[in-house]
Order: structure tokens, then C-alpha cells, then sequence
């Protein structure tokens, strides 16, 4: 699951940022390595959001800034999803 959650944002990641897929790796620092600035970081967290079908909050995103945490923070937020489902 993680792999297919790595690659998808590494291809949004790609889209917005301009860079090649193959140049973004798991601890890729968004900021320094991929020159991504506030703009950036919001269209990369709404496509992230419309791909996962998750809500990611506001003051979390300028917390994520790897690839790495991008996947950990939609792994954590797809298996609260899954348990708010399963409560209900």
C-alpha cells in the first residue's frame, strides 16, 4: 500500500513541481530540493487530498516537507478514515 500511496504522490509531486519523477526520492526536501513555495505546497496538498479522497488540515502542511512525510501523514489519515468508518 505505502509503495502505490510513494509513487502517486511522487507523480503529483512531478506534475506540480515540473521536476522528473525519477529525480524525487522519499527523503527529497520539497523546499530546498524541488524549489516548491507556499502556492505549491497547497496545489500539491489539494491534489493529494482529490487522489485520497482525505482532508488534510492547514496548519499540517507546512509540517510536511518529504516525500516521506507526505506518505505517512495519508497512510495515518486513510486508517483513521478506516476506523471512523468502522465506528459508524
Amino acid at each position: 500500500m505505502s509503495q502505490n500511496i510513494e509513487r502517486e504522490i511522487i507523480s503529483i509531486i512531478s506534475d506540480v513541481s515540473g521536476f522528473d519523477e525519477e529525480e524525487i526520492k522519499p527523503d527529497t526536501n520539497f523546499y530546498k530540493d524541488l524549489e516548491i513555495d507556499s502556492i505549491k505546497a497547497i496545489e500539491i496538498t489539494v491534489a493529494i487530498e482529490k487522489k485520497f479522497k482525505i482532508s488534510v488540515r492547514d496548519e499540517d502542511v507546512p509540517n510536511i516537507t518529504t516525500v516521506e512525510q507526505a506518505v505517512e501523514l495519508v497512510q495515518n489519515l486513510l486508517i483513521q478514515q478506516q476506523e471512523d468508518e468502522v465506528r459508524k
